[in-house]
């Protein structure tokens, strides 16, 4: 049971990746616009950036996370073939 529980939080596909991406810049942006209203001028800019960045940061780690492990899962089958 703790198997199909376990499942409902990996990341199996491109299309979920770039949900989970989404969510994440959803919030970061909403964080950033609080920031630049409550730092006025620049640093709040700059922390709103930084927001941004971060999800850039960290949606590229799981998009190269995907394409690692599909790249691993095709050699172990090739290797299983063979």
């Amino acid at each position: 049971m703790w198997a199909r529980v376990k499942r409902l939080f990996v990341i199996k596909t491109r299309f979920e990746a770039f949900l989970i991406i989404y969510a994440l810049a959803l919030g970061a942006m909403t964080r950033g616009a609080h920031y630049t209203v409550q730092y006025p001028g620049v640093g709040g800019y700059l922390l709103m950036a930084a927001t941004a960045g971060a999800v850039f940061l960290g949606g590229a780690k799981i998009l190269d996370a995907l394409r690692y492990e599909r790249a691993l899962q095709s050699e172990d089958s090739d290797a299983h073939n063979a």
